[in-house]
């Protein structure tokens, strides 16, 4: 519970007169105004309070379906995998264009996404995309370029998501 009592600031600015009324009807108009700050300020304090938890909720919500739209996307390419499955016979070649398919439609989600291939094979070595795992003689390729790529690196909206694993001319 706030105390009623007068704060020394507000004693310092009520006159002291010995006459009563005037001075009491002063101390009176203050205290109610500043029960009136306490008040406001506390409505203040409070709002300021569920805003930031609704704040915390809303960010939470948004990092917990953040990834619904590529999820959704991604499901028609779950669902060509799952048929291939089921319908993979003996015709291999059917079974490869199916899987061709699929891996086609893959790449078109992830491209729109902001995912790029990071094409490597007969670049200059680059180390901010590129992680050497050996390097070899090469007569046909010039120093510190990419001969073979072992596996594949990825940009996510122009930052590296991962590095391509690659093989270097000596």
């Amino acid at each position: 519970m706030e105390s009623t009592e007068p704060t020394p600031a507000v004693e310092a600015a009520v006159p002291k007169h010995n006459g009563g009324g005037e001075a009491e009807q002063k101390i009176a108009e203050l205290e109610a105004a500043l029960l009136a700050v306490r008040d406001e300020q506390l409505r203040e304090r409070a709002e300021l309070e569920n805003q930031r938890k609704r704040l915390v909720r809303d960010v939470e919500q948004a990092r917990r379906f953040a990834n619904e739209r590529l999820l959704n996307e991604l499901l028609p390419v779950l669902d060509n995998l799952e048929r291939g499955i089921a319908a993979a016979g003996t015709d291999f070649d059917k079974l490869r264009e199916g899987v061709e398919l699929t891996l086609k439609q893959l790449l078109k989600v992830v491209e729109d996404h902001g995912l790029t291939v990071v094409d490597a094979t007969g670049q200059p070595f680059n180390p901010e995309q590129h992680q050497a795992v050996s390097m070899v003689e090469s007569a046909e390729h010039p120093s510190n370029t990419v001969v073979q790529s072992m596996q594949k690196g990825y940009l996510l909206h122009g930052r590296l998501l991962r590095p391509a694993l690659v093989v270097v001319a000596k």
